[in-house]
């Protein structure tokens, strides 16, 4: 891949976005995500995601030059609808996904970010989605997902304005999960996806399943789907594992079964 390199350690592929200088998001680099997706799905060596950025930034936006080659309604309708089949793909992967943001998450940045399971930030990190400010509009699921961490009133309050928030408030905000100092950032990232990464992958998938019920379903047909997968998930391998395991006093040994 030209734009997403990764490598994986103890069930973790730590997945780089390197497309200086700011990481801009670009028709290929969403390509390449999907590609990602693809590659680590069915690879029981790969449990967990983490996603960052090399350089300055996560992502500081989508790729502006990229528009003047678009000259049609027709075409951005596309091309935004392409951006979203993959993020919408990512929100749902059966592997937990984390995003790692330093410098600034902005824009399709942001809508990236906002895609994944959750996010840990710099404290300093800027994230945003400042399209207003060019005379557009999120494109990629941002003004779906924004109010949905933040609230429709601080969502508005962010997009109208086109200012974005520091890592320490996005927290606050329940749009990330926890903020650390620049070089924590990564270590702290990668070693939460490292005890995610020992828990039983059916499980896993189960949960990441009901979050999406909880997102966009009722609570009465989330609760359903829920006794359902919790039958199925019960009569796993990894189940019966997981609980004589916990009999035993020792740690448990998942396969994935």
């Amino acid at each position: 891949m030209e734009f997403l390199r990764w490598t994986v350690e103890d069930g973790v592929a730590i997945a780089t976005i390197q497309r200086p200088p700011a990481n801009a998001l670009s028709r290929g680099l969403i390509l390449e995500v999907n590609e990602l997706l693809t590659a680590v799905e069915h690879d029981d060596s790969v449990r967990v995601i983490v996603l960052h950025g090399e350089g300055r930034f996560f992502s500081a936006g989508a790729d502006i030059k990229e528009f003047t080659d678009v000259t049609s309604g027709a075409e951005f309708v596309k091309l935004s609808a392409n951006g979203q089949d993959v993020f919408e793909r990512l929100e749902k992967f059966s592997k937990p996904v984390i995003a790692g943001i330093h410098g600034a998450a902005l824009g399709g940045g942001l809508e990236l970010a906002m895609s994944c399971h959750f996010r840990y930030v710099t404290e300093n990190a800027k994230l945003g989605l400042p399209e207003l400010q060019l005379g557009l509009i999120p494109g990629f699921g941002g003004t779906q997902r924004l109010p949905r961490y933040v609230g429709v009133a601080k969502a508005a309050e962010m997009m109208f304005t086109s200012d974005p928030i520091s890592g320490t408030e996005a927290v606050k905000w329940g749009l990330a999960n926890a903020a650390f100092s620049d070089e924590e950032l990564l270590p702290q990232t990668i070693a939460t996806a490292k005890r995610i990464a020992k828990k039983s992958s059916v499980a896993l998938k189960a949960a990441i399943d009901m979050l999406q019920y909880a997102k966009h379903t009722s609570f009465y047909e989330g609760i359903e789907a829920e006794a359902k997968a919790f039958g199925t998930v019960f009569m796993s391998e990894d189940a019966k594992e997981g609980i004589q395991a916990f009999i035993e006093k020792r740690e448990p040994t998942f396969t994935g079964k």
